[in-house]
């Protein structure tokens, strides 16, 4: 039979004779005396089960896999069971992707660098059980001085999955990257509005009919190169009523497998150039997306330097927030989304976009203007009455906020001319 005891610090024991008649004791903490009763039961389950040399009953190997590694270690000292075996690094990653294999392959490429970065880092046979937190913050500093923030925000989100499914398979209690930071951030340095010369002299750089397709479908259509453009069919394009049909893997698992996009005045004749240029019975739109060996990025990335003009940051993505910037000018910000396929909290976080255009329209613009006198002139009225209303002790141009403290609205000029 096993006891249990209490120690002077409030910590619990449990104190049992194993099959060799000898005393011994484990130490559980400071728990339950309710949990410490569960574990009492338990322990004179292995060790009846050791006597007999038969396996424990279910619910004690049941409860042998739930419980943390700390008090398996315990056990597995004092004899009752055998120490529990680490998968390694390697062996883990192996079969998460086996697992996983049906999952869309732009989703498995997407893991390629960050697993190979962990392994890298880790090594293949480092067991699961051995890395710490303090290990997993030193790997995300070492990503941290090559990689965009986002970009490591993202390698660490791929981490933290990979690590959840290790400890939905109980191979670990926890996962040492869930306290990273994984969500991605606004960067406005990183996001640039390519404006209609500047497209013009990109479109008149491009070799062929083709690469002119996939820059005005970024530019002007909005789709995502090459997720969207890979997909698109001839038979997508609605030429009788100026739409055509964009199917969007990136949103399938969010309920929108696909959207309808207008074809705009700037598609219509490159769309047209690129049909007669088509194959006899070609099927997709443009083919040289589909070639996963093909980078995209890096020859255009030469197209945009042939044409004389530095690239951008974010070479296609912000070809699709430009477009998205033009469209909630001229449209509601609900259409401008349907169109470009995200939500209004993206839009808004990551797209769209303050231009030059909108600080020259807002400058000459008289009625903005005669808006903001208007305001001016009503504040200063506003002030002017507080002054004269008796028993106001607070000085000229104050005023009074509800804490009973004054506020004073300032305006300084150099600060706002050094900010623009």
């Amino acid at each position: 039979m096993a006891s249990i005891g209490t120690d002077k610090r409030g910590n619990r024991y449990i104190q049992f004779e194993d099959r060799n008649r000898q005393r011994r004791t484990l130490r559980l903490g400071k728990i339950s005396q309710r949990n410490a009763e569960a574990a009492r039961l338990r322990v004179e389950k292995l060790v009846a089960a050791q006597m007999l040399d038969a396996a424990p009953d279910q619910e004690t190997t049941r409860w042998l896999a739930e419980i943390g590694d700390k008090i398996s270690g315990k056990l597995a000292k004092l004899g009752l069971i055998e120490t529990r075996k680490s998968m390694l690094l390697g062996e883990f990653i192996k079969e998460f992707k086996r697992e996983r294999a049906g999952l869309k392959l732009s989703t498995r490429k997407a893991w390629g660098a960050p697993h190979k970065s962990l392994l890298a880092f880790f090594g293949e046979r480092t067991p699961l059980r051995s890395i710490s937190e303090g290990q997993a913050k030193a790997w995300r500093r070492s990503i941290a001085p090559r990689l965009a923030e986002n970009t490591v925000r993202k390698w660490t989100a791929i981490a933290k999955t990979l690590f959840g499914a290790a400890v939905e398979h109980r191979l670990i209690d926890r996962s040492p990257f869930s306290k990273l930071k994984s969500g991605m951030v606004e960067n406005k340095a990183r996001m640039h509005f390519v404006d209609a010369e500047t497209s013009r002299l990109v479109l008149d750089a491009c070799p062929d009919v083709e690469w002119k397709l996939i820059f005005a479908l970024a530019r002007w259509g909005g789709l995502r190169c090459p997720s969207e453009m890979r997909e698109l069919k001839w038979s997508d394009i609605l030429w009788d009523r100026d739409r055509f049909i964009v199917l969007s893997p990136k949103t399938e698992h969010q309920g929108k497998p696909m959207r309808i996009v207008p074809i705009f005045p700037e598609l219509l004749p490159i769309f047209r150039e690129a049909f007669e240029a088509a194959a006899e019975g070609a099927i997709y739109v443009v083919p040289r997306t589909r070639n996963s060996s093909v980078n995209l990025r890096t020859q255009f990335k030469r197209i945009v330097e042939r044409a004389g003009v530095a690239p951008w940051p974010k070479l296609f993505q912000n070809l699709r927030s430009t477009r998205e910037t033009e469209l909630a000018n001229h449209y509601p910000i609900h259409v401008a989304c349907e169109w470009i396929g995200n939500s209004r909290p993206v839009a808004m976080k990551h797209y769209l976009q303050a231009t030059e255009d909108h600080f020259t329209t807002a400058a000459g613009d008289k009625s903005a203007a005669n808006a903001l006198q208007r305001l001016a002139v009503s504040d200063s009225k506003a002030m002017h009455r507080q002054q004269k209303t008796p028993g106001n002790q607070h000085f000229p141009g104050k005023r009074q906020g509800a804490s009973g403290r004054a506020k004073t609205r300032t305006w300084d000029l150099s600060l706002i001319r050094a900010a623009l």
